[in-house]
């Protein structure tokens, strides 16, 4: 298993996020909750990142996503996109 040099985005990121972006969209069609789509996520993505990274590093990953709710980006996602004029 390929482990990416932490700051550096694997080049096949893009696809990666398409790939749960539909999925995500299939769980949400299937009328499964929110809460439990992105609870098994959530699940799947610690345990991956527990087979390919160190404890320490794994926190780290996680000390980065607390600082970005911190900082308010994710509030953007539950804005409505500004209207152009």
């Amino acid at each position: 298993m390929q482990q990416d040099v932490p700051g550096d985005a694997p080049q096949d990121l893009s696809h990666a996020g398409s790939v749960v972006d539909k999925a995500i969209e299939y769980m949400m069609d299937q009328n499964i909750a929110p809460i439990s789509i992105a609870s098994a996520l959530l699940g799947g993505a610690l345990g991956l990142l527990a087979r390919s990274m160190s404890d320490q590093a794994v926190a780290a990953v996680l000390r980065n996503a607390l600082a970005s709710v911190e900082r308010g980006e994710l509030a953007e996602a539950r804005e409505p996109p500004a209207r152009k004029a």
